[in-house]
């Protein structure tokens, strides 16, 4: 049997799943690797309704690739797609990866150095697990590379511009899969939305019509919302006076505003919003309604992109399982037309309104996404070994 195996490595997780490759995918396992960086990242591996679980211990991201890489190593697999977060100007649609294109991408890898080098590092390990498979990158900025020239800039002279300073907008996976469950389940009550991405990342996402308008994210995957460690949107002043007066280097700089901003910065105890809530200290608590505010106040600004609201969806680890959080953002937004069913938001319904905005909770695909991406280009181009 073929398959099609796909890698997502996010900040803190890796994903990953293995399809059929028949006339559609077909999933028959998945699994992630959870808590990289603390003491005890844990390998979860799922076949239907079974589960079980190894523990890693103390891990990066290489060790967690080699982890996965090992659980599937007697599957037969023909294709392997990657997450790959950033595209640059040049890549708004899947590609096969060869050196060539990797060397262009290893470029990008001081736009997010949180997560390129170590999409990068995955694909390597894949062409040396699996060497007759077909490696195939799909681009988490492709989904926003159609935004108004108003949304896709930086006020800075235009020469900037031209070396590709300027806004890419993330999670553009989550947010392509998103697009196309509401214009399956509600093909008409979704033309103009914001979705909430949040997770270990954060962001929203304006669509119009299932298109990217605009996003909470910009040049980097810092911008935009807190995050668990990053500090989302800064003024650029802030990172002046810290080499100019606080003496911090470029790499001090870097390692503060990736790695200890965020809910672990503000509450000085942790990144995972289930330890906050479950704390009862006043500074979890402090991270919490900084996060929630911060939220609100980009759906307002998303909805005046937009012109009005129609839908609001929670997605990610936290917006699909926070009902806590979800109440409080949405506590203040009766302004917008969203009035919240408190029952439905506890149960985490499809469905968690009764207002004139429709509020949903959608599991995202990333990993779908890139399996259909790699079906489509095996279709297209041929496999190693015809599916």
């Amino acid at each position: 049997m073929s398959n099609i195996l796909t890698l997502n490595a996010g900040s803190a997780t890796i994903k990953f799943s293995v399809y059929h490759a028949g006339t559609s995918p077909v999933l028959r396992l998945s699994g992630h690797v959870d808590a990289l960086g603390s003491d005890d990242a844990t390998l979860t591996v799922g076949h239907g309704e079974a589960r079980h679980f190894r523990h890693l211990g103390p891990i990066d991201h290489a060790a967690g690739i080699r982890a996965i890489l090992e659980e599937v190593a007697s599957e037969h697999i023909v294709a392997v797609g990657h997450r790959i977060v950033h595209g640059g100007t040049e890549h708004d649609a899947p590609v096969l990866l060869d050196e060539a294109v990797l060397s262009d991408l290893e470029q990008l890898s001081a736009f997010a150095p949180l997560h390129q080098p170590h999409n990068l590092a995955g694909v390597r390990a894949a062409m040396a697990a699996f060497p007759q498979a077909m490696q195939i990158g799909c681009f988490d900025t492709a989904f926003h590379r159609g935004h108004p020239w108003v949304n896709d800039a930086f006020a800075l002279p235009r020469e900037y511009y031209a070396k590709g300073i300027r806004r890419y907008g993330f999670h553009g996976l989550s947010y392509r899969y998103i697009a196309e469950e509401l214009a399956r389940i509600d093909p008409d009550g979704h033309e103009r939305c914001v979705v909430a991405h949040l997770g270990n990342g954060a962001s929203l996402c304006a669509l119009h019509d299932g298109h990217s308008v605009s996003s909470t994210m910009g040049f980097s995957a810092l911008d935009g919302l807190p995050m668990g460690t990053r500090c989302g949107q800064l003024d650029p002043g802030v990172v002046l006076y810290l080499f100019q007066q606080e003496g911090m280097s470029a790499e001090q700089i870097s390692d503060l505003l990736y790695l200890e901003s965020g809910l672990k910065g503000l509450s000085g105890l942790s990144n995972d919003m289930r330890v906050l809530q479950d704390s009862g200290t006043k500074e979890s608590q402090q991270a919490i309604d900084y996060f929630a505010f911060r939220i609100r106040r980009e759906i307002g600004a998303m909805a005046a992109v937009l012109g009005g609201l129609d839908c609001l969806v929670f997605t990610g680890g936290i917006g699909e399982n926070s009902a806590a959080l979800r109440a409080k953002v949405c506590a203040e937004l009766g302004w917008l037309g969203i009035a919240l069913l408190d029952e439905a938001n506890s149960r985490n319904d499809p469905v968690i309104s009764d207002g004139k905005v429709v509020v949903r909770v959608v599991p995202t695909n990333e990993e779908l996404v890139i399996a259909r991406s790699v079906f489509n280009l095996l279709d297209r181009q041929g496999s190693p070994e015809t599916p």
